[in-house]
Order: structure tokens, then sequence, then C-alpha cells
């Protein structure tokens, strides 16, 4: 059997290039590769995290599975569903609750990050979200979860978890191991010094963008008063973010790229990555498209899934319920 690997994304928005490269893009060269039996869910029980609206918040869900589909995703290839769907992973999260140490969860740096963020809202969720993240893998024992750098600390608590859980009823869990992305920094195109996010759209390059507002924000990226084209981020960071963003999309090396732009100015370099992200997105933004009118199959694809990552889910569960005596 193929060892089993998992992850998921938050409905909390549009997606943006940096999504892209830091998750999804890992995420099909992983399913393609034949090694492993994939899972990947949209993440609608986290998102609930934050002040939402329903209405809308039933949009980001749909949106964000027909953007897995048009990007690639493969339900031939791949298990795509919902969290919510699968009520094991809640079921999970509250029986790991009474292993977790209240001191450890109140030391996890999200839960301090996003506390500060929304003062307003410091709710229960956002400090037991980590059980939750820990339930998400745990359930279907995975063995391999895709992380950037910022996530290692809650696959190291679920880590914990697992090992507290096997210590205390027996080994039944599996602690998963990291594989690391190479994931590009990229940064706001307005502010390169912050990280795109969507909170700030006007430097923030989404994957769905008309073909107009892409070029208009990457024309309109912030520099440097240099024109040579050369990759410094301490002293460049603009071109450099734009470098990084050409390097992943074309996979042409950052230095082929500063000898090929060498003798031209950054109105010309930016011109030419302009296209680039364009046509890298085209055949998306065209499924996209076609996908947003079936949205009866996009959930049927989805209920397929849930269907299918329910039976891992559930054996799995009945095997933790035994251990901890339960009936």
């Amino acid at each position: 059997m193929k060892p089993v690997l998992i992850s998921g994304i938050q409905p909390s928005g549009r997606l943006h290039i940096g999504n892209y490269l830091g998750a999804i893009k890992n995420f099909l060269e992983l399913q393609e590769s034949g090694k492993y039996e994939c899972l990947f869910f949209v993440a609608d029980w986290h998102s609930l995290t934050e002040n939402f609206d329903p209405k809308e918040k039933n949009e980001q869900i749909m949106d964000l599975a027909i953007n897995f589909i048009a990007l690639g995703i493969n339900p031939n290839l791949a298990t795509l569903f919902l969290q919510s769907h699968v009520l094991e992973h809640t079921e999970l999260m509250w029986l790991l609750t009474s292993i977790t140490p209240f001191g450890e969860l109140s030391r996890m740096t999200q839960f301090k990050d996003k506390s500060a963020r929304q003062e307003e809202n410091v709710n229960v969720g956002l400090f037991t979200y980590p059980v939750l993240m820990a339930a998400d893998i745990l359930v279907y024992k995975a063995a391999f979860v895709p992380v950037g750098e910022d996530q290692l600390q809650h696959l190291e608590f679920a880590r914990t978890l697992a090992r507290k859980f096997n210590s205390k009823f027996g080994e039944v869990l599996v602690e998963p191991k990291s594989l690391m992305t190479a994931t590009p920094k990229v940064m706001d195109l307005k502010e390169p010094k912050k990280k795109m996010s969507k909170s700030m759209p006007g430097g923030c390059l989404f994957i769905d963008d008309t073909e107009e507002e892409i070029r208009k924000k990457i024309m309109s990226a912030t520099t440097d008063s240099e024109t040579v084209v050369r990759y410094d981020d301490e002293k460049k960071p603009g071109l450099a973010n734009l470098l990084r963003i050409y390097n992943a999309l074309s996979s042409v090396a950052i230095a082929d790229l500063e000898n090929q732009y060498k003798d031209k100015n950054y109105s010309h370099f930016k011109k030419d990555l302009a296209e680039v992200v364009v046509n890298y997105f085209a055949d998306f933004r065209e499924k996209k498209m076609v996908w947003k009118k079936r949205e009866e199959e996009v959930m049927g694809i989805l209920n397929e899934g849930a269907r299918k990552a329910k039976i891992m889910a559930g054996k799995n569960i009945a095997d933790i319920r035994g251990k901890m005596g339960l009936v």
C-alpha cells in the first residue's frame, strides 16, 4: 500500500500566487508522482475561527473546490473532499483534547499571532485549532504532510500528540513526517518587505485576476532606483520578489534571468514577466469558468471524496476508540 499524504487549505478568500506556489503547485506534483495515497481537503471548519458571513463562506468553499479542480487536482489520482463532511475529524479532535496540555496549546505561535490580529474575536476555536489540525492528519494515519517552515510547529505538535496517545493507550497512531515544500518567498508587489496577502489586494496577484489586472499589477510593482536586473533580496527586495516569481513559473534559473536581462531595463523585464504569469494561468482561468457552471458535478466529486475519506477515517477511529476503552 502507498503511504498516505494529506493537506488542506482554508476557504477564506481568493487564492493568490503565493498560495499556489506555496501549496497547490506541490500538491499537483505529489499526486502525479504516484508515490502516495493523496488526500486534499477544503479546511472549512478551520476557517470558522475568523469573522465570516454564512453566504460568503458558502461561496468561498465552492470557489476553493473549483480552484482545486481547475488547477489540476485529479479525483482519479487524489481524494478531494470538504473537511466538514467527514465528522471523524472532530471526533478524534475531542478524543485528543483529553491528552492535550493547556500550557502547550497556549504556547502555539499561531494562537498568539491570530489573537493579536483579531482582538475582538479571540475565540476558543483559535486556541484549539492545532488539535483539530492534528486530528486532520492522525485520523488517516497519514505518513506525510507537505508543509512550509511556518507550519512545522503544528506538525511537531501532531507528532507529540501521537506519541503521547500511543504511550498512554497503545500503538495505533502514526507519527507524520514533513515533506518540506520548496516554497519561493512571495512578497507584496507594492510593499516587498511584507508577505503577499489578500488583505492588501493592490499588491496581491490573485491567480484568477484578468489578464489586464495581472499586467497592471506587475508593471506597477515596486522595484528600486537602479536599472540593473540583479537579484539582491536586501537592497532590491521588489525586484528579487519578481525574479523569484519568474523563476517559479518558468523554471528559468535566476542567474540565467539576470544574464538574459543584463542589457534591458525594468520595464522590459516586467512586461515579459507579466506575459509569463498571464500564459501560465490562462488554462486555469478557462477551466475555472467552465467548472463554475458545473457546481453539481463539483459537489459530486466532493461527495465521492468524502465517502472514500470516511471509509479510511472510520476504520482508524474504530481502532482508536477501542484502544481508549470506548464501546
